[in-house]
């Protein structure tokens, strides 16, 4: 059992110094999410806060056999989604988000990894980028990333291999190298 799973016990059980525990733990990798999908760091920063109240308000709807992170981004996708929805926004370009920033800050190499990501995907389906970004940019299962797309794991891994095969034979292109 994962400490976040001890936690949801706890706070099933009434104990309301766990929420707050159980969202320092989660906030930075939620947050991380959803400042894919945003277009700018206070959308999705309130997005990540919009995310936590329902996660806290359907928390009985957690199951341990889904998982706490599974639910958690499942919650945010759909956050993500609505928030575009009702403002109507796009999510800024890699392109335009590409700065070079001379100097090292706290989180700067996540960043970069982020934008490095996101340069290799940006030719995929929305469908396939965001199982990559599920995948490698935050760690998850094949099974996690199937309880939050709501896919069958068979097409999560299938997606991601001819999504991965993609991204080889890009860069293989790009290198003027032919397989």
């Amino acid at each position: 059992m994962t400490r976040e799973d001890k936690l949801i016990q706890k706070i099933k059980q009434g104990d309301k110094s766990a929420v707050n525990e159980l969202i320092a733990i989660c906030y930075p990798e939620i947050l991380r999410y959803c400042l894919w999908h945003a277009p700018n760091r206070s959308l999705a920063e309130d997005i990540t806060q919009e995310t936590f109240l329902k996660a806290v308000r359907y928390l009985d709807r957690c199951t341990l056999s889904v998982g706490w992170k599974p639910f958690l981004y499942r919650i945010a996708k759909n956050t993500c989604i609505d928030m575009q929805r009702k403002k109507q926004l796009s999510v800024l370009s890699f392109e335009e988000a590409a700065i070079d920033i001379p100097y090292q800050e706290p989180g700067f190499e996540e960043v970069r990894s982020d934008m490095a990501l996101g340069q290799l995907i940006k030719g995929l389906p929305a469908s396939s980028q965001e199982i990559l970004l599920l995948r490698f940019g935050h760690d998850l299962t094949i099974r996690e990333i199937a309880e939050i797309l709501n896919l069958p794991p068979r097409t999560v891994q299938s997606k991601l291999r001819a999504a991965l095969k993609k991204i080889k034979k890009d860069l293989e292109t790009e290198e003027g190298g032919t397989s």
